[in-house]
């Protein structure tokens, strides 16, 4: 059984870091899509960035140059690093295996699985 757990999420002042971690369990890792994904009150999830296998990276334009997305596969794990927040990021944080949808994120390269598993999320919440 496929199971994600997000970590890492929580309250900061703006201007702040924090590292989300996304552990994996219960799925080959290898050749998967990683995806990061957040969802605000009354706002549509939005895809916030994807990994390959390969280690070839995707970014929404909001976040690029703050958010760095990388990846353990010896411990089956997915990083969010997420710097210089803004309080427009407070949201939900979801991460996904193989997601089918990316929202409007450009998948990574390669990305065709379908597996579709997601985590519970972890809650960001930033202040100003």
């Amino acid at each position: 059984q496929v199971r994600l757990v997000e970590s890492g999420g929580g309250s900061v002042q703006s201007g702040g870091s924090l590292r989300l971690s996304c552990e994996v369990s219960g799925y080959t890792y290898d050749n998967t899509c990683m995806g990061w994904f957040r969802q605000a009150p009354g706002k549509e999830r939005e895809g916030v960035a994807g990994i390959n296998s390969d280690g070839s990276t995707r970014y929404a334009d909001s976040v690029k140059g703050r958010f760095t997305i990388s990846q353990d596969n010896a411990n089956n794990t997915v990083y969010l690093q997420m710097n210089s927040l803004k309080p427009e990021d407070t949201a939900m944080y979801y991460c996904a295996a193989d997601p089918i949808s990316w929202w409007s994120l450009l998948p990574p390269r390669g990305c065709i699985n379908a597996l579709d598993a997601w985590g519970q999320g972890t809650l960001v919440t930033v202040s100003s």
